[in-house]
């Protein structure tokens, strides 16, 4: 029920805003065709935005212990690639503006968001994103 509420409030207060910027950033990427290889990549970012209490972003080979083209040496590739062409000025973004929401107590849990989103930026491709419960799931099993 928590993270409902802590949902909803984010995406009144921040995430419709970050989400829509992602879901622009997907498209122009799209529609440029050199940046479809990481729109897959912020399109999941974007969709982390709109809802992403109680939801975490995993490595898909963690998650089904097999590798894929965005998990292996090409991925890493991309990473480098989306890391050196404006991942670290939006993981940076992204770590300020946690900051910035970490100065009062009501805004640390939105902060806390945002330094998850700093290192999904930072390198996103490969990774995929599960419910909290999935991700314990898997790991006990």
């Amino acid at each position: 029920m928590i993270n409902l509420l802590m949902n909803v409030l984010w995406l009144l207060l921040f995430g419709w805003n970050a989400g829509l910027a992602w879901l622009t950033a997907t498209i122009v990427m799209v529609v440029s065709i050199v940046g479809i290889p990481w729109a897959r990549a912020a399109f999941n970012i974007a969709l982390f935005m709109f809802w992403p209490f109680g939801r975490v972003a995993v490595a898909r080979d963690d998650l089904t212990g097999r590798e894929d083209i965005g998990t292996g040496p090409l991925g890493f590739i991309g990473n480098v690639i989306w890391f050196l062409f404006g991942g670290i000025w939006l993981g940076l973004g992204h770590l300020l503006i946690g900051l910035v929401c970490c100065i009062t107590v009501i805004g640390i849990p939105f902060g806390l968001q945002h330094f998850k989103f700093a290192g999904l930026a930072f390198a996103p491709i490969g990774k995929t994103i599960v419910d909290r419960e999935v991700l314990e799931a898997v790991r006990y099993r």
